[in-house]
């Protein structure tokens, strides 16, 4: 099971970094998230390095190149005016919708042979499987 799950994850951080469109897709589906969960939270860019698990630096870059394709804008915190507020556009939701889409086909491509009912069990079961992983905790905090 360990190498199965680890051979899928190597896979998928493999397509992340070959997909320039990877790193924008987790970006605008935690403003998504955000927008639709907490309406009224304003969402700043170490909130989102924190829910990406990354440096912020790299939110950053990503935003800027977010921001120069108009897909979010970024204002002052008026709570704190060395921060932004990160705002998803109308054309960063289209391109949200977009690239999700664009997801799901390509997942579709990869299950397009297999009955239906198998489908679901392995959806159930990648469910349990993260929810047990919540559970369970990081045994290293620290890493």
């Amino acid at each position: 099971m360990a190498f199965a799950v680890n051979t899928v994850a190597a896979g998928v951080e493999r397509a992340r970094r070959r997909i320039p469109e990877a790193a924008s897709l987790a970006v605008l589906q935690v403003l998504g998230w955000a927008e639709r969960e907490v309406p009224d939270k304003a969402v700043r860019p170490s909130d989102l390095a924190s829910a990406l698990e990354v440096h912020r630096s790299a939110i950053t870059h990503q935003l800027k190149t977010l921001q120069q394709a108009g897909h979010v804008t970024l204002t002052t915190d008026p709570a704190d005016r060395r921060s932004s507020i990160v705002t998803l556009t109308d054309s960063g939701r289209h391109e949200l919708d977009r690239l999700a889409e664009q997801g799901l086909d390509r997942f579709t491509a990869f299950v397009a042979d297999w009955d239906a009912a198998d489908v679901r069990t392995l959806a159930d079961l990648l469910t349990r499987f993260e929810e047990s992983k919540a559970r369970v905790g990081n045994p290293h905090p620290d890493r």
